[in-house]
């Protein structure tokens, strides 16, 4: 079997209120504001599809939020977002691997993010046979694309393969590549999954 495990609130916990309170500290913006005009448009989804860079997807968020800082704050503040590895899940996927199963990550991410979570949790790559960036394939969940490639990079079925996200969205595109895919809701959602078949 393939398994496919997204990145964020799966195998790492992720906060996007400790972006908005970096930002906020940063440039004295109030919190509350910064929650109002944040959004995931455009330049968040051309910069995890590795469509622009760093610099303009800073500068693109900065403009629409009228965040005054500078490209070294927004990019602490960017990678505040990540908050704690869930070693539960590592080693399930260590588990997989030992068992013969085919392991690997399918992460929107983007190019800022990958100058940090990979050396703060070298876990994950010990824990994955292959990792896929959004921003290195050009191409992001929910696209039914995505699901294509790695299905055909990993040489499976999609009735051979089954795929972890905490996005509603991500979840019905991969089941409409025909994927088994599961909603993770919380800590407990992979772990239960696996209960018995991990037996």
């Amino acid at each position: 079997m393939l398994y496919i495990f997204d990145l964020g609130n799966v195998i790492v916990d992720i906060d996007f209120n400790r972006v908005l309170g970096a930002w906020s500290d940063f440039s004295r913006v109030p919190l509350a504001t910064l929650k109002q005009s944040f959004t995931m448009g455009e330049p968040f989804h051309l910069h995890e599809r590795g469509e622009i860079s760093d610099e303009d997807f800073a500068k693109a968020l900065c403009e629409e939020m009228a965040l005054p800082l500078s490209f070294e704050q927004f990019s602490a503040g960017w990678q505040a977002v990540f908050v704690s590895l869930r070693k539960e899940v590592i080693e399930i996927m260590q588990r997989l691997r030992e068992q013969g199963h085919r392991v690997v990550v399918l992460s929107n991410t983007n190019r800022l993010h990958t100058t940090f979570w990979p050396d703060r949790y070298p876990e994950i790559r010990a824990a994955a046979d292959h990792i896929y960036l959004s921003q290195e394939m050009g191409m992001r969940k929910p696209e039914a694309r995505i699901y294509q490639r790695v299905l055909e990079l990993e040489g499976y079925s999609a009735d051979d393969a089954v795929f972890f996200d905490d996005n509603g969205d991500n979840i019905e595109g991969a089941n409409q590549a025909g994927i088994t895919s599961i909603l993770v809701t919380g800590k407990n959602t992979v772990p239960d999954y696996f209960a018995k078949q991990l037996c």
